[in-house]
């Protein structure tokens, strides 16, 4: 028997440009928190949220949460993110 393995990904590679430039620091700044809405991100993106600012003297932290688990963030969220310094998207079962 002879078993074939096949490779899903595509054979062309796309630019998927430059990444945002990255804080050197986060003390004073302000993070957005952007979660899928699930169950399991509650209480681990709260406690993340503390730690963003107690641990690394982050100003201000803003939690957002998509209407849709599996549907790009809405068009109001995606206008906020221009206001943060950095932002951390997580999921969550």
């Amino acid at each position: 028997m002879t078993l074939q393995v096949l490779d899903p990904s595509s054979e062309i590679a796309t630019a998927l440009g430059n990444p945002a430039p990255r804080p050197v620091s986060l003390q004073g700044k302000t993070v957005g928190i952007i979660s899928n809405g699930k169950e399991g991100t509650v209480g681990y993106f709260s406690h993340l949220g503390r730690m963003l600012r107690d641990d690394l003297g982050v100003a201000e932290v803003i939690m957002r949460v998509k209407t849709n688990y599996s549907a790009p963030a809405d068009p109001p969220i995606v206008e906020e993110i221009r206001n943060w310094d950095a932002v951390i998207s997580g999921i969550g079962d």
